[in-house]
């Protein structure tokens, strides 16, 4: 068990970096269409209040912010996803999706709910744009309470009816039965950070192989994100290009792909979209395989 005595939180939680301030052009710009299916907008932080158990605190990173990187990359469609720093309160996400569809761009959302939640307010986010809700196990003071499958599963019960998902951050090593969790699970399940794999364990694990047995028989979705989060060493992340390449193998109509866009709580140096952005295009260097993270899949999951 891990010993969080020392996990510093609330207002006593580390500042992390911010992303780079002006984004670097990719040698590949996004096809038309493309869709960043993982982003956090933070802030203003005057504004909004943090979570008291948050691990972490962030600088802002705003609307304005991240319109530059979808311009320097190409992005044209987004998916933003509840930080671990606002708790349950969804506040910041659902307005952020409210100013981009104010601007033209097309978006969804993916919230963090209590599972005390009422029908009301699911059907209130589900009017604003949202398509799922997330389930963070790592980023949290105390990830040795586990995975509260039960009361998950009830959640995503009521969910089904508005053709929502459930995403885990969860590192998939921690569970070799993957499968058979995860099996009759009554809406499609996104796990984020190529299953948040311990590097050392190795693409053999019985964890991760049970994800891509999932993908493949179509009964869950890859985010293809974050590869600072599982491999050290920088750019070019090839260790996490190595399972990256394992996941879309397996199942290339079941991956997706994000920026991760501010990039928190991470140690410096800090990537640039565009550098990240080259990974994948290396990673996945088949055309119709970028067709499919790019567009057609996140068409697929988020009902764009």
């Amino acid at each position: 068990m891990t010993d969080n005595s020392a996990v510093a939180t609330g207002d006593d939680a580390p500042l992390c970096p911010g992303p780079q301030s002006e984004p670097r052009s990719p040698k590949h710009r996004l096809p038309a269409g493309a869709c960043d299916s993982h982003m956090h907008i933070c802030g203003p932080g005057r504004d909004f209040p943090y979570d008291a158990q948050r691990i972490y605190t962030p600088p802002d990173a705003l609307v304005v912010d991240y319109r530059k990187v979808m311009d320097c990359l190409g992005i044209d469609r987004v998916v933003l996803v509840q930080p671990s720093i606002y708790g349950t309160d969804n506040r910041v996400m659902l307005n952020a999706m409210a100013e981009l569809s104010a601007a033209g761009i097309q978006n969804r959302g993916v919230a963090v709910v209590d599972f005390a939640v009422t029908d009301e307010a699911l059907a209130q986010m589900h009017q604003a744009g949202v398509r799922g809700l997330r389930f963070n196990l790592v980023d949290v003071a105390d990830p040795s309470q586990g995975l509260p499958l039960a009361q998950i599963r009830r959640l995503a019960e009521r969910i089904g009816r508005f053709g929502w998902h459930v995403e885990f951050l969860a590192h998939v090593d921690d569970y070799p039965q993957l499968a058979e969790m995860f099996g009759d699970f009554p809406t499609d399940i996104v796990f984020g950070h190529s299953g948040y794999v311990r590097i050392a364990n190795g693409p053999q694990a019985r964890g991760f192989q049970a994800m891509l047995t999932l993908a493949a028989a179509a009964k869950c979705w890859i985010k293809m994100t974050g590869p600072y989060r599982i491999a050290a060493g920088g750019l070019p992340f090839k260790q996490a290009g190595d399972y990256a390449r394992a996941c879309v193998a397996a199942a290339p109509h079941q991956v997706i792909w994000g920026t991760d866009w501010p990039h928190v709580k991470i140690a410096e140096p800090m990537p640039h979209d565009g550098d990240m952005c080259d990974c994948f295009y290396d990673w996945v260097p088949e055309p119709k395989h970028r067709q499919q993270i790019l567009l057609d899949n996140p068409t697929r999951l988020y009902g764009f």
